[in-house]
């Protein structure tokens, strides 16, 4: 565990970020793998399938990942005022309900993967396929959301680093189980969907036997587990909206799909591919936004909201220069990149128009998700909701779908960096109003800190 209320703001939020960054980077890595070994032995129509997949996935998860969020910020505000007894209690109400929901979405998910493809207009030559990835892959929905809520809790408790090494050993399985499955068994898109299953479950249930034996306060036993519906409530009250947030996102991201899918399947592919190196791309944005909602919760917690600003301007700073550096390398190597899922020629000219688009505008989202993380923190999760809806549904998708039928796929890309303009915007407006700093969850917060804006 780590205690993030004392010492240099910056370097705490580096050095806890890293461990989170360095995991997600492996979590992602083999998606990637799957996709590139789809691309260049299955082809073009199969790496089109996982990627009309993925939008579906993240919607099935993102609403219950988003009581996460909420159990996050309880841990660390309890953690951050010494609350040993709530902070248990919170991780026991969390794994119960997340343990619950992951059966009925998983249920769901495979009985509607079909009419959701084609809801989405997805091409015949890859509608089989996608059917099949899908289904394969919510079969893993429990391992998904156990993993992910572990490592909420683990996150507001200060420890980064313990999911991580576990997340290594997964992501070489299921390199490994590719290579078998695809290469060697000629499974295909069944081949990769299951050696991600399998990674996932083995990442999830190794840390679960690692901190049932050596975590004080992580005891999965029945008789020791209690649902706290107060604090299962106060979960509710602060990850619905983030929960509704990441659904919002999700079916923004459907939506792009339809439009995109309009244009057959080398779109498709190329969308895929590229939005795989959009991932790694905008990670440690994302990273260092969850590790400064960590501190922000702790610091909060402990009645310190005088290293709140200083938190998020170095959290600024890092995120930014990381991201003046990504899209460097996304501008001047997007077809080599490319190029690496798939080499037909038509794939590599959409996908890198697409890295060089929405790429030049990384460092505007990285500061939206370090405001967004800061408000998080604080528990002020209802206002970035309403943002995320304006700047998804209000400004993305029209401007999408309209510059689409004008500039073609390239018009599809630029809806992207626009909502993320307008997000950042709004967000910055709503933190320098200091609402945000009222809402304590665990004590009163002092107030008339104007230093805070």
């Amino acid at each position: 565990m780590k205690d993030l209320t004392n010492g240099s703001e910056g370097r705490l939020i580096f050095t806890f970020a890293i461990p989170m960054l360095i995991g997600n980077v492996f979590q992602q890595l083999y998606n990637t793998v799957d996709s590139i070994i789809i691309g260049k032995t299955v082809g073009k129509n199969a790496l089109g399938a996982v990627g009309a997949s993925s939008p579906i996935v993240f919607l099935m998860v993102a609403s219950i990942l988003g009581l996460t969020m909420g159990i996050n910020v309880l841990v660390a505000q309890y953690y951050g005022a010494k609350d040993m007894e709530r902070v248990k209690c919170t991780m026991d109400t969390g794994f119960i309900f997340i343990f619950l929901a992951s059966l009925i979405i998983t249920a769901a998910g495979i009985f509607l993967a079909k009419p959701i493809l084609l809801l989405l207009k997805t091409p015949k030559t890859i509608l089989p396929l996608a059917i099949t990835y899908l289904q394969i892959i919510l079969s893993g929905t429990l391992f998904t959301f156990g993993y992910n809520f572990v490592s909420a809790i683990l996150r507001g408790l200060g420890d980064a680093k313990t999911p991580l090494y576990f997340l290594i050993l997964a992501t070489v399985v299921n390199i490994l189980l590719d290579l078998v499955f695809i290469l060697n068994f000629g499974w295909g898109v069944a081949g990769a969907a299951w050696a991600t299953v399998i990674a996932q479950g083995i990442a999830f249930g190794a840390v679960l036997v690692y901190l049932q034996k050596i975590h004080p306060l992580f005891d999965l036993s029945v008789e020791s587990m209690k649902f706290d519906w107060e604090i299962f409530g106060l979960s509710l009250k602060i990850g619905l909206p983030s929960g509704v947030q990441q659904t919002v996102v999700a079916a923004s991201m459907m939506a792009l799909t339809r439009i995109v899918n309009g244009f057959g399947a080398d779109a498709v592919a190329a969308f895929t591919a590229a939005g795989r190196l959009d991932t790694f791309a905008m990670m440690p944005a994302m990273n260092i936004s969850m590790a400064l909602s960590s501190f922000v919760g702790q610091n909060l917690g402990a009645g310190k909201p005088e290293r709140v600003k200083k938190g998020y301007v170095a959290a600024i700073l890092m995120a930014t220069g990381i991201s003046f550096a990504t899209t460097l390398v996304m501008a001047t190597m997007g077809k080599e990149l490319i190029a690496l899922f798939n080499t037909d020629p038509q794939v590599i000219r959409i996908g890198a128009r697409y890295l060089l688009i929405v790429g030049s505008f990384y460092a505007v989202f990285s500061f939206m998700f370090q405001t967004t993380g800061i408000l998080r923190g604080a528990g002020d999760v209802f206002v970035p909701m309403l943002v995320t809806i304006i700047a998804q549904w209000a400004v993305r998708i029209p401007v999408a779908s309209f510059l689409s039928g004008k500039l073609g796929t390239d018009g599809i890309w630029w809806g992207i960096p626009i909502g993320w303009m307008v997000g950042a915007a709004l967000g910055f407006i709503y933190y320098l109003t200091g609402r945000w700093r009222r809402l304590g969850l665990v004590r009163p917060l002092p107030l008339g800190d104007e230093d805070l804006l």
